[in-house]
């Protein structure tokens, strides 16, 4: 990721009404996102904090300190996304008031609350609401139980959509890690813990990388991890799907020489942050998050 920071570079359109969010704003957040896990759940001391912290910082720095996503709130003042891509950023300490204050006035409106949207994607922007402190609510189990995961559906239903709809739920329900088990309820803890192993399976046989990151993360956020056969077969399997740069394919094999960056930055972003989870949770019982909520505050200053 650091080798390839220039790829998450907000290009000249990152203001323009026909700019492409999921390439520019879409991989920078993810990229906030990601690394913050990886701050949470390694010591000061680790190469890889330091890392994750300078990675943090250029990301920061991508929006110009902040000013970019206030300029976004204006030309765009009922798009989520902006919202979204700032609140990875102010969990870890980087926060702009200005925007925070513009964003909270237009929560306030009936049209941002009554917004139609599908069920899991309104559990993330509750979520960011929440992490920023733009606005309270108490719509999350409402909504969590419109979702496909909160029915708690027949388990031979599960396919592509279903797997990236289940997985988002539990990022925004566990707030991407900081909150770890205590955010699942009991009734879908103990379905994933059931159900997970086999659809993790299925989804690496079917060498769906991406997927596959994704529900490890998720298995890293149930009260107990899967056994040991599960995650040994599991990250031998991702390990061995890498590109030697450490890049990994969304699906199917690497490419040959340098990997192409739309094919490899989101399942890479993924393996870092289930590898974060994981780890956080196999060195210390409890995921970073329950024990210490504003973790990377102190590295960012």
């Amino acid at each position: 990721m650091s080798a390839r920071r220039a790829d998450f570079a907000l290009g000249e359109d990152a203001l323009a009404a026909d700019g492409e969010v999921n390439r520019s704003w879409k991989p920078l957040g993810e990229l906030a996102l990601m690394c913050a896990a990886v701050a949470r759940n390694t010591a000061p001391s680790d190469p890889l904090h330091a890392r994750a912290a300078d990675l943090l910082a250029f990301a920061w720095r991508q929006t110009g300190h902040g000013e970019l996503l206030v300029r976004l709130q204006r030309l765009e003042p009922f798009a989520t996304y902006p919202l979204e891509v700032y609140a990875a950023l102010a969990s870890t300490g980087l926060r702009h008031p200005g925007y925070e204050a513009a964003a909270t006035v237009v929560a306030r409106t009936r049209g941002w609350q009554l917004t139609e949207q599908p069920a899991t994607r309104r559990l993330g922007v509750l979520n960011a609401e929440e992490r920023t402190g733009v606005r309270r609510s108490d719509g999350m189990p409402r909504a969590l139980r419109s979702t496909w995961l909160g029915g708690l559906p027949e388990p031979w239903t599960f396919e592509r959509d279903s797997g990236y709809a289940l997985t988002h739920v539990v990022f925004h329900l566990t707030d991407w890690g900081r909150v770890g088990p205590a955010g699942l309820p009991p009734d879908l803890a103990a379905y994933l813990a059931d159900w997970l192993p086999p659809w993790l399976d299925t989804c690496l046989d079917a060498r769906m990388w991406d997927l596959g990151c994704e529900l490890l993360a998720v298995a890293a956020s149930l009260p107990e991890l899967p056994g040991p056969a599960v995650l040994q077969d599991a990250w031998e399997r991702i390990a061995a799907a890498q590109h030697p740069s450490g890049a990994l394919p969304e699906v199917g094999d690497s490419d040959d020489g340098d990997p192409d960056f739309v094919r490899h930055y989101h399942s890479t972003l993924m393996t870092v942050f289930a590898a974060s989870l994981t780890t956080g949770r196999l060195d210390g019982g409890t995921p970073a998050g329950t024990r210490r909520r504003h973790g990377a505050e102190g590295v960012l200053g």
